[in-house]
């Protein structure tokens, strides 16, 4: 059963994910610009998929589940709805945003989504991610800066190997001269040294710099380079529980401004408990982006296409005014179609 393997996944995880967690903490009493911006992308994303699905599947449809409220902090009646969604989150896990149904189950369409018995017969639940990226245009940003980086290494390795410097390394450090003789366009970015402080002579300050410049570029190869999909480790435990009442398979489904990346929640739990996967496959940051709170990037290229084109939305500005007369100004999002692949949607969610 679904929902067994999730649990035993999540027991089994080297990250001591705590099934038994209760949210507790008083609600924020402020909400802020950023805030405000990032929730009308997350509205405009979740609006996307949901359009999408509904418009080019002709067997299934989409229904909006998870909580919409656009109250925020600073609103009169925030502390109850926060205090209520912590209820919720404690008592039955963190909805998902979109639930999908078999239309042969629901021929009018007529879910209701707190009706328990409507909800156990969902064929998948989608949690909807945003990233305010173009996807096409950061990997290729992201290709030439590796490729820059390493003929950066290639031309600084020649340039030590080749000449007289070359033989003082060997004499000075045999170590990091072997590492940089054997360094291939592959293995640039697992050399590992500590760069020497040399000063004596002209020859090893000019050796240090250099050994320096070459440490700035492996550096570089170090760096995360791919855009990702971003479950965050505290939704494990909420999301699990959810799963354990109603066991209906669930879904991250990552939206950018031009595509859509899809992985089930079993593959993320698969993937993580697989240590050499890390920084390859995933990584776990603590994203200041998101509230400081620690999240889990999985490489989008793990995942599948699901919407291979989103149609860029209108923005506007917008503003809001607090009770004491501050005035947030934050960014609405209108538009922007996304055009569902019918081959992933049911070979990766449906039939997964």
């Amino acid at each position: 059963m679904y929902k067994k393997r999730i649990l035993n996944l999540i027991q089994q995880s080297p990250l001591n994910i705590n099934t038994e967690i209760q949210i507790t903490g008083r609600p924020p009493t402020m909400a802020s610009s950023e805030f405000l911006t990032n929730k009308e992308q997350g509205d405009w994303a979740e609006q996307v998929v949901y359009r999408a699905i509904n418009e080019y599947s002709d067997d299934f449809f989409a229904v909006e589940y998870g909580r919409s409220e656009s109250i925020a902090a600073g609103d009169d009646g925030f502390a109850d709805f926060y205090k209520d969604y912590q209820n919720e989150l404690n008592k039955i896990g963190k909805k998902p945003d979109l639930l999908i149904f078999k239309l042969t189950d629901f021929p009018n369409k007529d879910v209701e989504i707190n009706n328990d018995e409507h909800i156990i017969k969902a064929v998948a639940a989608l949690e909807v991610r945003s990233s305010s990226f173009l996807s096409y245009k950061y990997k290729a940003f992201m290709d030439r800066r590796q490729e820059e980086a390493i003929n950066k290494c290639k031309i600084i390795r020649d340039r030590i190997i080749s000449g007289e410097l070359g033989k003082i390394l060997e004499r000075k450090n045999k170590t990091i001269y072997n590492l940089i003789l054997q360094a291939t366009d592959e293995t640039f970015r697992e050399l590992d040294f500590r760069r020497p402080s040399w000063s004596s002579t002209q020859e090893l300050r000019q050796l240090t710099e250099i050994l320096k410049e070459l440490k700035e570029n492996i550096k570089i190869l170090h760096k995360r380079d791919y855009l990702s999909i971003t479950p965050k480790m505290e939704d494990i435990a909420l999301v699990n529980r959810w799963i354990q009442k109603y066991n209906v398979k669930h879904f991250y489904l990552q939206v950018f401004f031009d595509k859509a990346y899809v992985i089930s929640f079993e593959e993320i739990l698969e993937l993580i408990a697989n240590d050499d996967n890390e920084d390859n496959i995933f990584s776990i940051e603590r994203d200041v982006k998101n509230q400081g709170k620690t999240t889990i990037k999985v490489n989008i290229k793990v995942g599948k296409e699901i919407l291979g084109k989103i149609d860029m939305p209108e923005h506007k500005s917008a503003m809001k005014e607090l009770d004491r007369g501050r005035l947030l100004f934050y960014v609405t999002f209108e538009g922007g179609k996304g055009y569902l692949d019918k081959n992933v949607f049911l070979q990766d969610i449906i039939n997964a």
